[in-house]
């Protein structure tokens, strides 16, 4: 297993995966509230903070089992956030028996099309490469970001996003692997182990997919953030441990 990983705490285990542009920073004032109580795994997903870049199509969803098979962990909870909460879902689906809980922060979800504005200022960041301060500057500039951009934590964020970046220009490859039928079709099978939690100043896009997160999931379990945008682990830590641990103890 050739990914660089962090634990922390004793107890039930839970593995932490990071946003996309990010790494476990991504759970800097989150981590250390749930150790206290739980095992917490947190790992830099590949081509991200200290793991290794990829060679071929990432398989993330096998990456994650190499981090359980490592750990010899029969089952854990997973918190996925962002494309780590499209991980985790694809994750789940495919092992079932693997995954207690599932708790997913403003997730990814295959299967979703997103919107002509999304796909442009999508288009518009890679447009820009190699040009990675320029890359930088147009990811940042979404309202996803707006409040964190705001925040005290606003220089984390620039320097690990700034870091990834740059660091995706080692990869042989920026394709991956899903598995197929996309999750978004299956999301029914989940229904009984997931939490879903969405900041209210995320993106529309984010809120179109927990839409479709919240036909198959019992109210309690969809949670908003008030004041929160695509970063609610870094601007609102205290309100997603909150929500995490609330739900882990239902």
């Amino acid at each position: 297993m050739d990914l660089y990983y962090e634990v922390s705490g004793e107890g039930k285990p839970l593995i932490l995966l990071h946003s996309g542009g990010a790494d476990l920073r991504d759970w800097t004032f989150v981590a250390p509230v749930l150790a206290k109580q739980y095992q917490v795994i947190l790992f830099d997903g590949r081509g991200c903070g200290k793991s290794p870049s990829p060679t071929e199509p990432a398989n993330y969803v096998d990456d994650l089992l190499a981090i359980m098979d490592h750990f010899q962990l029969e089952e854990a909870t997973l918190v996925g956030h962002s494309i780590g909460g499209q991980i985790a879902t694809e994750f789940a689906l495919a092992y079932p028996q693997r995954v207690s809980k599932l708790v997913l922060i403003a997730p990814g979800l295959s299967g979703y099309s997103p919107s002509k504005p999304f796909t442009e200022w999508m288009q518009t960041i890679q447009a820009a490469a190699p040009d990675v301060d320029r890359m930088l500057e147009l990811s940042l500039s979404s309202c996803s970001y707006r409040v964190v951009m705001a925040s005290p934590q606003k220089d984390l964020m620039v320097e690990m996003m700034k870091h990834n970046i740059a660091k995706m220009f080692e990869w042989a490859t920026w394709e991956s692997v899903w598995p197929k039928p996309p999750a978004i079709e299956r999301l029914g099978e989940l229904a009984d182990k997931t939490c879903i939690l969405t900041g209210t100043e995320d993106a529309p896009d984010l809120h179109r997919i927990a839409e479709h997160f919240k036909e198959v999931l019992p109210e309690r379990r969809v949670i908003e953030i008030i004041g929160a945008d695509h970063k609610p682990t870094l601007t609102h830590p205290e309100e997603v441990c909150r929500a995490i641990t609330e739900f882990l103890e239902d």
